[in-house]
């Protein structure tokens, strides 16, 4: 299976560098796959998000016995370990693909800095959709970016640590 995602990832390394050339002069290679990759992985994120919120929940509550979730904050429960596992393929594949570090290090790594943004993600949601009523799906973009950035900076030093 492993080679299988190596070979996957050689494919879009391939289309994404054929992109490139006109940013060699304002960013490295990885930085670039990274834009690349995370917007990629943004999308489907955002996609599935959309879905779950408006077509599996239907905007409501989600009761599950002793609490019962928000809609918008279920729906980040549900697409969370999609979104994740997909953009943990496409870091370890595409963007880090020097990291000496074993695949299951790397993993749990990984998840760490996830569960570090699903606490910010969510704490975002609070904030913009109860706090300021704004609406749900700009919310969770607003979120979405600010999260980017910490994963950027803990991705390269931390998960995929190179050298």
């Amino acid at each position: 299976m492993r080679k299988k995602f190596e070979t996957v990832g050689g494919w879009i390394i391939s289309i994404i560098d054929f992109f490139y050339p006109p940013f060699r002069k304002h960013m490295t290679i990885q930085f670039f796959r990274y834009g690349f990759t995370g917007a990629t992985n943004v999308a489907f994120s955002l996609l599935l998000y959309f879905i779950v919120y408006n077509f599996v929940l239907q905007q409501k509550m989600l009761p599950l016995g002793l609490f019962t979730l928000s809609s918008h904050i279920a729906s980040l429960v549900i697409i969370f370990p999609f979104s994740n596992f997909f953009g943990f393929l496409l870091q370890k594949y595409v963007t880090f693909t020097e990291s000496e570090l074993r695949g299951h290090v790397q993993l749990y790594r990984y998840f760490i800095i996830v569960f570090i943004n699903l606490g910010i993600n969510t704490i975002a949601l609070k904030i913009l959709v109860d706090g300021f009523h704004f609406w749900v799906t700009p919310s969770q973009t607003i979120a979405t970016f600010f999260c980017i950035l910490v994963s950027y900076f803990s991705q390269k030093k931390f998960t995929f640590k190179h050298g």
